[in-house]
């Protein structure tokens, strides 16, 4: 039986399930996609910040224009496309003209060719970690001060997403984040084209346990945030598995099956896996991508209320 993290504070907190619209679109199939998020009962409407996607201001005060229910974000900014002065506006903007729904996540970008297509310094991890710390601390001070033209609608402040699993990035989530995401994968050493690695379910006890330690201190836990990547609803657990693991040589099966990012099996196997992971980790909010929208939602909706 896996040995459960190191406890923390206790998390009281409902599920909230968001998706992440990854895919371009035209505008009358954006609206339509983020009218099914919101009829199939997301919680959370959320787009990425990469070159070759939408633009994830528009594309947010749009989802607003069409959806009543579901907050909106960013999941991530890369934080080496802004300074704090642009995003501030940015986001004091897009927080009004969506009425105070607004969830702003923020990260380090990993993905060199996206830094050299903007003309873009990329900077080395460390550095990149460093203008990530500069812009949410510009961030808090410009958005906070009442002179800030214009005001967000929020208060005391649009929450603030950050995610990451690196030592550096855990401690600027436990110092800032109202919501510290956890992406159950790694950029691989070395590599610059986003080219990711998943975490084990031990590995991921670690992170989570450190990142704990580093926010006792705090007033308010933070929401706990994963990133799953793959959500199949089969009978047969290992026939879906099987295939993936070409691209994870170094796992068995059964370790693939138990990678936090991957929700595998009958919809009754995948809310047993979600109720575990809460235990274990504490995740109370959970991201899916686009692709798997649909597959997820029945898994959701066994779980409100639990």
């Amino acid at each position: 039986m896996p040995r459960p993290v190191q406890p923390g504070p206790v998390q009281s907190r409902p599920f909230r399930f968001a998706v992440n619209l990854t895919a371009a679109a035209t505008d009358a199939d954006w609206r339509a996609k983020c009218r099914q998020a919101e009829e199939l009962g997301y919680d959370v409407i959320l787009v990425p910040d990469h070159l070759g996607k939408v633009a994830p201001f528009p594309a947010l005060v749009a989802a607003a224009e069409v959806t009543e229910r579901p907050r909106l974000g960013t999941f991530v900014l890369n934080a080496g496309f802004w300074n704090p002065a642009l995003l501030a506006r940015e986001v004091a903007t897009v927080d009004a003209l969506t009425g105070g729904r607004l969830e702003l996540g923020l990260g380090t970008g990993y993905v060199r060719s996206e830094h050299d297509q903007a003309g873009l310094p990329f900077g080395s991890p460390g550095e990149r970690v460093d203008h990530l710390r500069h812009l949410v601390e510009e961030l808090e001070r410009l958005l906070s001060s009442p002179d800030h033209v214009p005001q967000p609608v929020q208060r005391p402040r649009v929450p603030l997403l950050i995610g990451g699993i690196g030592n550096r990035m855990l401690e600027l989530s436990a110092e800032y984040a109202d919501i510290a995401a956890f992406t159950g994968a790694t950029l691989m050493p070395g590599n610059t084209t986003g080219k990711l690695t998943p975490t084990t379910a031990e590995q991921l006890d670690e992170r989570v346990a450190r990142y704990r330690r580093l926010a006792e201190g705090r007033k308010e836990p933070a929401e706990l945030n994963l990133l799953i990547q793959t959500v199949v609803v089969t009978d047969d657990r290992e026939a879906v598995a099987t295939p993936f693991l070409h691209r994870l040589p170094d796992l068995t099966l059964q370790q693939a099956l138990e990678l936090p990012i991957m929700l595998i099996g009958t919809v009754e196997e995948l809310v047993a896996q979600v109720l575990a992971q809460r235990e274990r980790y504490g995740f109370t909010y959970l991201t899916v991508l686009e692709a798997s929208m649909e597959a997820f939602a029945p898994v959701m909706a066994q779980l409100r209320g639990r």
